[in-house]
């Protein structure tokens, strides 16, 4: 007799909303969130519909932050393996209360499910929005989240024992608050491709300035020093990365930037990512900066500010007063738009924000 697949398993002590559901019933609650749920509801309902069947396969999206979204299949075992592991490396139990605040239409959203019905966690779920703790005085021993959700729920962060934070760069300003919230946190490193997180940075009162790998992960680096993961049990082949690292001895590295985002200007590479963590210190709304056309220097450094009440000629001169902001990274001109495009997630598409400006530039 043929053993049921290792995604079939559900843990006895799962529970979603307070309620248990075993296999069979979680069909039936698909269904039922499909039909009659909240358009988040729906959305986990297709997910648990997916994740129920016998097919060995799923089909995620990818966020489309740095490029078009597409669809790639993870197997359902991998993602079985990611959730274990997440576990082991935080020390998760059964019986442990987490909290789903991210769309379940990507990955992140995803796992937390999977992290649920395969560990035995109590796992509460709220629509997704900018604020997930306002209506909850309830504790927590885990949260995943994106920086702009941490940064409107600073008074609150003491309800939750281990919180992720990922998504997106954690501003500098944001981080320095994070200081002294007793919190233990993790900025998280991942994609859709390696099931979430493969190496995460504590930050904090003890914080690192370095990514540490999870278990069962090997990384190294190709010829453009951009970050090759080797991880068996996520993926089945060696996932090739655009950005760019530093190793830093056995399994640690240092974020640098995005390959395929270096600026040249007038011979001199710059990399966005880290332009843009020091113009945090002064910037309170969302940002970047990027390389235009230009017939001298080749690319031109531009900065794109969201909001349209900003003076460009006040935050020009801040920026140039930036002790730690080299001459090359000032930018050659600043632009403001109302509002960035961006995914559903939240992130900032960067190329068809840029092409808002198109009449301008």
């Amino acid at each position: 007799m043929k053993a049921n697949p290792t995604w079939h398993k559900i843990h006895p002590q799962f529970k979603l909303n307070g309620t248990h559901y075993n296999f069979n019933e979680l069909e039936e609650l698909g269904y039922s969130f499909v039909r009659e749920g909240t358009p988040f509801e729906a959305s986990m309902g297709v997910f648990l519909l997916d994740w129920v069947n016998s097919k060995p396969l799923l089909e995620v999206q990818t966020s489309g932050s740095t490029g078009k979204p597409k669809n790639i299949s993870l197997k359902k075992e991998h993602m079985v393996n990611s959730a274990i592991a997440t576990g082991e490396y935080f020390q998760l139990h059964s019986g442990n209360k987490a909290l789903l605040c991210l769309p379940c239409s990507g990955i992140a959203g995803k796992m937390m499910l999977v992290r649920a019905m395969v560990l035995g966690l109590a796992l509460d779920y709220v629509d997704p929005s900018s604020t997930p703790l306002k209506d909850t005085a309830a504790t927590f021993d885990f949260v995943a989240m994106v920086p702009l959700q941490v940064k409107n729920s600073l008074e609150q962060l003491h309800q939750i024992k281990t919180l992720l934070i990922g998504g997106a760069s954690i501003p500098k300003g944001l981080r320095e608050k994070l200081g002294s919230v007793p919190t233990q946190m993790f900025e998280t490193y991942g994609m859709t491709e390696t099931i979430t997180h493969i190496a995460v940075k504590k930050i904090g009162k003890k914080g690192n300035d370095h990514f540490e790998i999870l278990p069962n992960i090997k990384i190294s680096v190709d010829n453009r020093n951009c970050l090759v993961i080797t991880a068996p049990k996520v993926s089945d082949g060696k996932v090739i990365t655009n950005d760019i690292v530093e190793l830093l001895g056995e399994g640690k590295f240092k974020w640098l930037g995005r390959y395929d985002s270096i600026i040249n200007s007038g011979g001199v590479k710059l990399i966005p990512e880290q332009i843009e963590q020091k113009l945090s210190a002064i910037l309170h709304s969302r940002f970047f900066v990027t390389g235009i056309p230009d017939e001298s220097l080749g690319q031109k450094l531009i900065l794109i500010v969201e909001g349209s009440r900003i003076s460009t000629e006040e935050l020009l001169e801040q920026i140039k007063n930036l002790e730690d902001l080299h001459k090359y990274e000032v930018p050659k001109a600043i632009y403001t738009l109302e509002s960035f495009t961006q995914t559903e997630t939240g992130k900032i598409q960067r190329k068809k924000t840029l092409q808002q400006l198109s009449g301008v530039l």
